[in-house]
């Protein structure tokens, strides 16, 4: 009798031990980790297994998406349950439950079996879907469709940014979510209440052929919300209104930077309030940047500044009314990949003086840019000059920038002193 106890007792020790701790991790849609703005209402799920052991293997799967956080906590899958599954797959599975609608959020987790074990739930994700019809958008594109003073076209594109702004009151009724949809084109910056939303993200939305494909950026601004909300945009030329004009053939223009927007406000009575752009917004470009080209660099003048300018009561009567814009050719589309964001870099850069020109040299190539404390009486101007390498003698060589004038400008306006 001992002897089986004691067999079953080893059999039970060898068969505890071969199992493994799995766990499933890095859980994507669409490759991404709670995007909103879906281009699709068939998104796809992945995700990865960790494990304590080797030669660990998924069998089956068990998907759960939901309408809420909530009915997801519970194990209610009230849009979808796949049931279990049995698939070793675990990249770009499908969602095949209730048909998802646009501007719907859902929720979802995933559990799986492997062959030594099986792991628990997976921590919740969330995804949106976008604003998959053109139809389903409302307002207008708006901005300035026309040169004003001081822009041209040419070897050396300028145009000022566009600052568009609106004030809008909502309603008392508590809010449950609200999510913006945002096209700014070439590239755009947005404010609601003084706030930048997306604040670590640049030169958004990614570029596009704009004849092809115009992108739109979603966001969560449930808590940049207020009863009474300002909106501000600013626009920039991106590759909308082209670096260079005089080769066509080589850089199309598409036109000035203009902008649609559409903040859709749900109330936790179901009822809905969308803010949207049309020609009852204000614009000026008379703001402080005042030229902007991915080939010549930045003109900013400190001067200029509006203040307040995206906060509720600010005085907008000097500004001009919001033009409708021509309608983009290329078909709206929600951006199904990251924007490019913000990295600081540690580097301790060597400083010389040449020729009595200030040459800070970082060691390496870098896409982006640097800041500084500007110091100076109002008018005096600070030049940055970027290279990718310097000359024997320590100056920057700046042949292969052909005709590219590559700086930044920077008129102070006294107060930094």
């Amino acid at each position: 009798m001992k002897k089986y106890t004691l067999l079953y007792i080893l059999a039970l020790f060898t068969s505890l031990s071969a199992m493994a701790k799995v766990d499933v991790s890095n859980a994507k849609t669409e490759n991404m980790s709670n995007p909103l703005g879906l281009d699709t209402n068939q998104p796809r799920f992945s995700w990865q297994i960790t494990s304590d052991k080797k030669d660990v293997v998924q069998t089956a799967y068990e998907i759960l998406v939901a309408s809420s956080l909530d009915n997801l906590k519970a194990d209610k899958g009230d849009l979808w349950n796949s049931g279990k599954v049995t698939s070793a797959e675990q990249l770009w599975i499908a969602y095949a439950g209730t048909p998802l609608k646009s501007n719907q959020r859902a929720y979802w987790k995933v559990r799986i079996q492997t062959n030594k074990g099986k792991s628990e739930w997976s921590e919740p994700q969330e995804f949106g879907i976008g604003l998959l019809k053109e139809s389903h958008w409302s307002g207008r594109w708006i901005g300035l469709d026309r040169l004003m003073p001081g822009e041209a076209h040419g070897l050396h594109s300028r145009l000022a940014a566009r600052y568009l702004r609106k004030e809008f009151e909502l309603s008392d009724k508590q809010i449950k979510r609200a999510t913006a949809h945002i096209s700014g084109l070439g590239v755009y910056e947005l404010y609601i209440n003084g706030k930048e939303i997306g604040s670590t993200e640049v030169l958004k939305p990614v570029p596009s052929d704009y004849r092809r494909t115009v992108y739109y950026n979603s966001y969560d601004v449930t808590d940049a919300l207020a009863q009474k909300t300002a909106i501000g945009i600013v626009l920039g030329n991106g590759r909308m209104f082209t670096m260079r004009q005089h080769k066509p053939y080589k850089s199309p223009a598409f036109g000035f930077p203009k902008c649609r927007i559409n903040i859709i406000v749900e109330y936790t009575d179901g009822s809905k309030q969308t803010l949207k752009s049309d020609e009852s917004w204000k614009v000026t470009a008379d703001g402080p940047i005042r030229a902007n080209n991915e080939y010549d660099g930045e003109e900013y003048d400190a001067r200029m500044e509006l203040g307040n300018w995206t906060t509720v009561g600010f005085d907008d009567t000097k500004w001009l009314k919001a033009e409708r814009t021509d309608i983009p050719y290329g078909t709206s589309r929600g951006q199904m990949t990251p924007n490019m964001t913000e990295e600081k870099l540690d580097i301790k850069p060597v400083v010389n003086v040449v020729d009595g020109k200030t040459i800070i040299d970082f060691g390496q190539n870098i896409a982006g840019w640097i800041s500084f404390i500007p110091r100076g009486n109002a008018g005096d101007t600070i030049k940055i000059k970027y290279a990718e390498k310097l000359n024997e003698d320590g100056t920057l060589y700046l042949e292969n920038l052909r005709d590219a004038q590559s700086e930044d400008i920077y008129i102070c306006n006294g107060k930094e002193i």
